[in-house]
């Protein structure tokens, strides 16, 4: 098997529930499911809760993994945890899988972006980058994906700006640029990182790099197959940083950490991802990209199985940790499978329970990088990819 080339993290920031995604529980009380349904897929005896059509369209793409499972229900721990696959604390902020795996790709990468890539904000939870610093930093790309253009801030200027205006606004930096600090003084060092990063943006922003992020040259059949949405547009400009063979690329997805009024977020927040994510997926699976790429999609944690009715929450849901479901396609991972069982709500694992470093470790083993092997790093750390963990608990069982 060849290993991955690229991996796609849709990271829905927050938490997304369990039980309105792929473990319904049909048949438990309403103060569980709230009354909803589950819908059948084109892989026998695999459901989704009904929010989610098109994914159950093709769900012979990818797989679910229905007991995730860790014991931090804090957004920030957790996180960490399910990003690094180490306990937070000790002193030591660890690099998190979007870095490791484009620094362990970087050697043979021959394109001008970086090969890490976010759309279209950073976490913000902790370093994503961890003590490899700026080295490992990925791009993170600002702007709008649902516009005329993708207008990604300081690569790809907005539409009616031609070359000369472009020029003269580094002409205008440059002049500010004057102010600088003396050599010698404590701020120079820091100018000069300011001035390389400047010379590399520019040179993005003339090459042909930029016209990655130039949804206009899509059809507009494609952009609405996608969904013209926040979602769905970046979902395409993922497709493009795929085929431009970025090693990985993060989309955060932010908007559902549903304390209050769970159900009216979940269904908002469910079509426009399950449009643009099945769009995504068949794009990618008609492209010949899908068997180099990896795609998993899921959150920090899941959310409680039973509802809080009662005001404040008025049909919420609370961080849950315990038992929590991930999805994952391509880049020899199985499609129409699913890992593990859960009990009647959706409240623990019965079967079959995956830590977050059995999760991490086969995404990594799937891009040929050995999670028990060292940590590259030019800060002197004798760290492994992934703390010590038992082999057997990887995802074989759904390798290709």
């Amino acid at each position: 098997m060849k290993p991955a080339k690229s991996v796609v993290e849709i990271w829905l920031w927050g938490g997304p529930s369990q039980l309105e995604t792929f473990d319904p529980k049909p048949d438990a009380p309403r103060d569980y499911n709230g009354g909803l349904k589950a819908i059948p897929t084109n892989v026998p005896g695999m459901e989704l809760h009904e929010w989610w059509p098109e994914l159950a369209k093709c769900a012979d793409l990818f797989s679910v993994i229905r007991t995730m499972t860790h014991r931090h229900n804090g957004h920030e721990s957790a996180a960490y945890l399910m990003q690094t696959g180490r306990m937070p604390g000790g002193g030591e902020v660890c690099p998190a899988i979007g870095a490791v795996i484009s620094q362990a790709k970087k050697a043979g990468y021959k394109g001008d972006l970086p090969p890490y890539v976010i759309l279209t904000a950073a976490k913000g939870r902790f370093s994503e980058v961890g003590f490899l610093g700026a080295e490992a930093a990925p791009l993170v790309t600002g702007g709008q994906p649902n516009s005329q253009r993708f207008v990604v801030d300081g690569i790809v200027a907005p539409a009616g700006v031609n070359p000369a205006a472009s020029n003269a606004r580094f002409d205008m930096l440059a002049e500010l640029d004057a102010w600088r600090p003396k050599e010698g003084s404590a701020n120079a060092a820091r100018a000069r990182e300011f001035d390389v990063a400047g010379v590399e943006a520019r040179r993005i922003a003339e090459g042909d790099a930029a016209k990655v992020f130039d949804l206009s040259l899509e059809s507009e059949e494609t952009r609405n197959r996608y969904g013209r949405t926040h979602v769905g547009q970046s979902l395409l400009a993922a497709r493009r940083l795929v085929e431009y063979g970025v090693p990985y690329i993060t989309l955060n997805h932010p908007g559902w950490d549903s304390h209050k009024r769970h159900f009216e977020t979940m269904k908002k927040r469910s079509a426009d991802t399950d449009m643009a994510v099945a769009a995504f997926l068949k794009d990618l699976k008609d492209r010949g990209l899908l068997d180099s790429t990896i795609v998993w999609m899921g959150g920090e944690f899941g959310r409680t199985p039973k509802v809080g009715w009662d005001p404040p929450w008025n049909g919420g849901r609370n961080h849950f940790a315990n038992c929590f479901s991930m999805l994952v396609a391509g880049g020899g991972f199985k499609g129409g499978c699913v890992v593990g069982k859960s009990d009647e709500t959706a409240s623990k694992p019965v079967e079959r329970p995956v830590s977050p470093q059995d999760f991490l470790g086969s995404i990594y083993e799937l891009c040929g990088i050995d999670p028990d092997g060292p940590l590259a790093n030019n800060k002197g750390k004798k760290l492994t990819v992934l703390p010590p963990q038992s082999e057997a608990g990887r995802l074989k069982e759904i390798y290709a």
